[in-house]
Order: C-alpha cells, then sequence, then structure tokens
C-alpha cells in the first residue's frame, strides 16, 4: 500500500504514517526479528524508523517510496544495532540465556524447528541473511531488495542461492544430530 502523497491537499505526514503504520508495522518488526533476533530491540528499532522517516516526510522525493525507505531504514537501522551488540559484548560480561519454557508437545516441536531455523539463520553471514529475510519473509523481488540494499541484482541471486545453500547444509546437519 502506497501512501498518499504528501503534497496532495489534506494529506500531512502525520496522516500518511498512520496508515503505513497500520499496514507494516507488524511486518517490520517481523523483518527486524530476522535481523536482530529480539522482539524488543526489533520494536524499538521499527519505532525509531517510523520517527525518523515523519521527521523527514517534507523531504521525500518521492512520498509513494515512504515503505521502501522504511524497509531500507530497518535494515540499516538494524545492522547498527548488531555492531553495537558486538562492541557490548566485548567489554561486558556474558550473561547465559534463558531457557524458553515450551507447553504442549507440539507447541514444543514448532519452537525447536523455528530455533534450529533461526539458529542456522544465524550463522550466515549478514548479507546473506537480510537477502533471504527480504526475499522469504517479505517475499520482495530481486529488484526491491537490490534497491533496499544497495546492491546489484545479480549480488542479490547470488547472495540469496549461497545463504539457501548453506541453510539447507546447516538444517540438514541439525536433522542428523538428532536422530
Amino acid at each position: 500500500m502506497a501512501p498518499p502523497r504528501s503534497r496532495a491537499p489534506g494529506w500531512s505526514a502525520d496522516e500518511a504514517l498512520e496508515l503505513l503504520y497500520a499496514a507494516h508495522w507488524r511486518q517490520l518488526v517481523r523483518l527486524a526479528v530476522l535481523l536482530v533476533h529480539d522482539l524488543g530491540a526489533a520494536e524499538e528499532i521499527v519505532q525509531d524508523c517510523f520517527v525518523a522517516v515523519h521527521a523527514k516526510w517534507h523531504r521525500l522525493k518521492d512520498p509513494e517510496k515512504a515503505l521502501a525507505y522504511l524497509r531500507q531504514a530497518v535494515v540499516n537501522r538494524s545492522r547498527s544495532h548488531l555492531r553495537h551488540l558486538g562492541v557490548v559484548r566485548r567489554h561486558a560480561d556474558r550473561v547465559a540465556p534463558l531457557e524458553p519454557v515450551a507447553g504442549a508437545d507440539h507447541a514444543a516441536h514448532d519452537h525447536e524447528r523455528r530455533a534450529s531455523v533461526l539458529a542456522a539463520l544465524r550463522r550466515l553471514p549478514r548479507r546473506q541473511r537480510e537477502v533471504l529475510a527480504l526475499r522469504y519473509y517479505l517475499d520482495l523481488s530481486e529488484a526491491e531488495i537490490a534497491d533496499i540494499l544497495q546492491i546489484s541484482r545479480g549480488a542479490v541471486k547470488s547472495h540469496a542461492s549461497r545463504g539457501a545453500a548453506a541453510l539447507r547444509v546447516h538444517l540438514a546437519s541439525e536433522l542428523e544430530e538428532s536422530r
């Protein structure tokens, strides 16, 4: 859904972003979760992106591309968040992660499967992880991904192919280990 043009009579940044927020908030948060692996941080990243777009609304050359700008901002802020975490981890004591509590057997199995996929996704290089998240989660085209990540379409194809192959290897090895 493209936001209304900011220059059209009656449409303000508030109104346009309210529509974008209602239509795309969850999708953008899920994208950020795939990249930063933390729901709270993902929600904060997306909120910051909406605030930034709102502040720069009057400077957007094409307000119809506001969603693409938001997606790119989420990817960029996720990268910044991960860089910051790397610095923090190097200079702080490590805290043991809490074990998730699972309910029914099928819920536990689903959780384990999701955790395996996310763990395999985390092992991928950053660019492959980003391309796969944008391609298979948001179902974006190669051209859209290339535009968001500012790389060529060929690079998108290459990262997607290598990332998918690496995921298959990681998941197959985990399946073998669990047997």
